[in-house]
C-alpha cells in the first residue's frame, strides 16, 4: 500500500506537525508513505515539494486579495477563512501517480484550489481527509464558532464584513465542495470525536464515511527524563514549580491567554505563598509581548523547531496549561502527556477527550478563569502530582503512540480501498 500525505507545510503549524508525525508513524509500521508539501523545511527523503516559484506567492496574495475585497477592504478575520481560488495541480506528479491512497491534511493558503481538489477526486483514487479544523465541511471558515449554517448551506458568512464586492463567497465555495465530493470515494477523519461529530452534522459529508483517529507521537523521544538537566538546557530556574503555556501566536484570541492571566491573578491574590514558588514559561510567537501581563515570574521562549528541544522543554516543567477557547486535538497536550506532564484545559472541543478530569489533569469549566486557577492548584498539589504524571504518560502510550495511530489509519486506508472484509 502506497500512501501520499498532502499538507501545505512540512513542519510549520499544528496540522503540519501532526501530518509529519503520521508519515513517520506509518513508515515505522510498514506502510510505504510519502509526504507532499509546498513549504519544505528539511532534507527528509520521504518528503517532496512542488517546484518553488514566484507564482506560489502570487497565488497566496491573490486569494487574500479576493477575501479582502469581499470583506469590505477590512483585515478582520483575513486569515480565519480560505476560499481556495488558486493552487497547483499535483495529479501529474509521480508521487501522486504511484499512490494507492491520497491523504489530504491542511492544504490552504494557495497550495490546493477547489479546481485542484476536483482533479484529485476525478483521478479515481480513494481520498482520505484528516480534519485538523472544520474547513473541509464548511464554506470558507476554519472554525465556525457559534454559526451552524454548515449543517445545511453556508451563506453570508459572519466571518466577513458586509459591504464587500457583493459575491457570497461562503455559498459559492460550499456548493462547489458539494459538487466535488458528490459520487466520489472520500473518507473524513476527525482528529477528535468532537471534530468527527461536527463533520457528521454537515450536509457536505452526507453519504460519506466519517470516523476519527488521534494524532501520533513518538513516545521514545517525548518521554519523561531528567528535569534538572532539561531546565539547565533551557536556562530555566531549578527552584520554581514551572507551568508551560505555548501557542504558535500567543496573542491569538482563540488561544485564551487572557484567561491564563486572570487565573494567575487569582493564584497571586488568594495563594501568595504558593504563587511565590511558581513560574510561567511562555513559548511561541509574541511571547515577549505578554510578559508584563502576568503577576508571576515569566520565562519566555520565542520559538522551538527542533523536536529534541521541544521534548526537553516539556521535561523541564511541572504542568502544561491550554486555555484555548476552540481547539480540535492539540499536539501540545499529546506532547506534554507523553513526557509525563499533567495538563489543564477548558471543557471545549477535543480537549475533554484528551485530559481525563482529575486523572491526568483537570478540565475547567469553559471560560471560567477561577476554575482554571483551581485546576492549576489541584494539579500542583504535591500529594497527587506524581500520580498525575504517571497517568498522563500512560494515556499517551495507550492512545497516541505511533503503532496505535498507524493501525487506526491502516484500517481507514484498507476500508477506502475496499480490501477489508
Amino acid at each position: 500500500m502506497r500512501v501520499l500525505i498532502v499538507n501545505t507545510a512540512e513542519r510549520t503549524g499544528g496540522a503540519a506537525i501532526a501530518a509529519n508525525r503520521l508519515l513517520h508513524a506509518l513508515r515505522h509500521n510498514g506502510v510505504e508513505a510519502t509526504m507532499l508539501v509546498r513549504d519544505r523545511k528539511t532534507d527528509d527523503s520521504d518528503v517532496v515539494n512542488i517546484a518553488p516559484s514566484w507564482r506560489l506567492r502570487a497565488k497566496f496574495l491573490w486569494e487574500r486579495g479576493v477575501i479582502w475585497l469581499a470583506n469590505g477592504l477590512s483585515k478582520r478575520n483575513l486569515f480565519q477563512v480560505d476560499i481556495a481560488n488558486a493552487g497547483t495541480d499535483i495529479t501529474s506528479m509521480p508521487e501522486f501517480q504511484q499512490a494507492d491512497v491520497i491523504h489530504l491534511h491542511w492544504v490552504n493558503q494557495g497550495f490546493l484550489s477547489l479546481k485542484n481538489l476536483e482533479q484529485i477526486f476525478n483521478s479515481g483514487k480513494p481520498v482520505v481527509i484528516t480534519l485538523h479544523d472544520q474547513w473541509y465541511f464548511t464554506g470558507i471558515c476554519h472554525y465556525s464558532s457559534d454559526c451552524n449554517k454548515y449543517k445545511s448551506l453556508c451563506h453570508q458568512c459572519p466571518m466577513l464584513t458586509s459591504g464587500g464586492i457583493g459575491v457570497d463567497l461562503a455559498r459559492r465555495v460550499f456548493e462547489r465542495k458539494r459538487a466535488i465530493y458528490e459520487d466520489h470515494n472520500v473518507t473524513f477523519v476527525g482528529c477528535s470525536q468532537w471534530m468527527a461529530n461536527l463533520a457528521r452534522q454537515s450536509s457536505l459529508t452526507r453519504g460519506h464515511t466519517v470516523t476519527n483517529a488521534p494524532n501520533a507521537i513518538d513516545t521514545l523521544q517525548f518521554a519523561p527524563d531528567d528535569r534538572q538537566a532539561a531546565r539547565h538546557h533551557h536556562n530555566l530556574p531549578e527552584g520554581k514549580r514551572l507551568i508551560l503555556f505555548g501557542a504558535q501566536r500567543i496573542t491569538d484570541e482563540r488561544k485564551g491567554f487572557k484567561y491564563l492571566a486572570e487565573a494567575c491573578e487569582h493564584i497571586a491574590n488568594q495563594h501568595p505563598t504558593l504563587a511565590s514558588e511558581i513560574g510561567i514559561v511562555v513559548l511561541g510567537g509574541d511571547a515577549q509581548s505578554v510578559k508584563e501581563s502576568l503577576p508571576l515570574p515569566v520565562y519566555t521562549i520565542d520559538y522551538l523547531s527542533n523536536e529534541q528541544d521541544i521534548a526537553l522543554l516539556y521535561q523541564a516543567v511541572d504542568l502544561f496549561v491550554t486555555p484555548s477557547l476552540q481547539d480540535n486535538l492539540p499536539n501540545t497536550i499529546v506532547e506534554a502527556m507523553a513526557c509525563g506532564v499533567p495538563c489543564v484545559g477548558f471543557d471545549v472541543g477535543g480537549i475533554p477527550e484528551m485530559i481525563d478530569h482529575r486523572r491526568n489533569g483537570y478540565v475547567a469549566a469553559y471560560r471560567d478563569s477561577g476554575d482554571f486557577a483551581n485546576g492549576i492548584l489541584w494539579c500542583l498539589d504535591e500529594a497527587r502530582h506524581e500520580d498525575l504524571c504517571r497517568q498522563a504518560r500512560d494515556k499517551a502510550l495507550n492512545t497516541y503512540s505511533e503503532s496505535i495511530v498507524a493501525r487506526h489509519y491502516q484500517d481507514v486506508y484498507e476500508e477506502a480501498l475496499g480490501v477489508r472484509s
